[in-house]
């Protein structure tokens, strides 16, 4: 029965007294969370917080896409497969979340945005480093790359510390050496500090897990996530541009950019293309 008052009793059982206990807002550092976002246009633009929150909330969720690509090569280099993908999933699902993202950002017009974008200086998403670091995480390493983040210590120190350490691919194919498949051993050797680059020797052995999923469904399956983590990616990277072009055109971006054609070219870069390349291999 619905209360004549449209109101909701508090239970007795809620707590009301905060002062020795820790609250949701303490936890959560809401204060300083929410004073976050400082808009710099002068007069402050109506739609600025739009972007400012856009843009903090994709950070928040590369750190966690970043900490759980971490623990999965950990997991991976310990030969322990399932966590991995258990971290993996979770991924694919942050993932969708910042592509459905760019949803918010274009109602953004470009009436609108033009009237506060020259206050962003030289800001720009180019520069997020957390991007960069999960860039590196899956491969695409790029030592040049880190002149830009130069300025900033700790975020140097952190694409500093992955370039040289193996990535998630470089994980899972030396996790399969040790289960047997047959690597070709230059992968196993090769310098982390360069992006992986296409290797034709490795589509045969892909082509036998492929071929054979029952006999390899361990494998098969980590390649499956794989892929489906590399798609996702190119998802997110088309709808930036996509989001890009309808707000500002081909204007240069404001990091120095060429913008859409820049963000183009990012279509072209790969993660995992042996896993790619194996689809026109398999024959049964």
């Amino acid at each position: 029965m619905v209360d004549a008052t449209n109101t909701r009793p508090i239970e007795d059982e809620v707590v009301r007294d905060f002062r020795t206990a820790m609250s949701y807002g303490q936890y959560l550092n809401l204060e300083q969370l929410l004073g976050a976002q400082q808009p710099v246009s002068e007069p402050e633009h109506h739609d600025e917080l739009l972007f400012i929150i856009q843009h903090q909330a994709a950070e928040l969720w590369l750190k966690l896409v970043l900490h759980e690509l971490r623990t999965a090569c950990e997991h991976l280099a310990g030969d322990r497969l399932q966590p991995a993908l258990k971290g993996l999933a979770r991924v694919k699902h942050i993932q969708h979340t910042l592509t459905e993202q760019w949803s918010v950002l274009a109602t953004l017009t470009p009436t609108e945005f033009v009237q506060f974008r020259g206050f962003l200086g030289r800001s720009s998403g180019f520069q997020s480093y957390q991007y960069r670091a999960v860039e590196f995480a899956l491969g695409n390493k790029n030592a040049e790359m880190l002149e830009v983040f130069r300025h900033d210590e700790r975020a140097h120190a952190l694409l500093s510390g992955l370039l040289g350490r193996p990535s998630i691919y470089d994980e899972f194919l030396r996790h399969l050496s040790r289960c047997g498949y047959p690597i070709p051993a230059p992968l196993l050797t090769r310098d982390v500090s360069r992006a992986h680059t296409y290797a034709p020797e490795l589509v045969p052995v892909f082509r036998q897990i492929y071929e054979s999923a029952e006999e390899n469904w361990a494998a098969y399956e980590a390649c499956e996530e794989l892929v489906d983590l590399e798609e996702n990616f190119q998802f997110w990277r088309f709808r930036h541009l996509k989001t890009v072009e309808r707000t500002i055109g081909f204007k240069r971006g404001t990091g120095g950019s060429s913008g859409v054609p820049f963000l183009r070219d990012a279509l072209d870069l790969t993660f995992f293309p042996e896993l790619y390349a194996v689809r026109t291999e398999i024959t049964r």
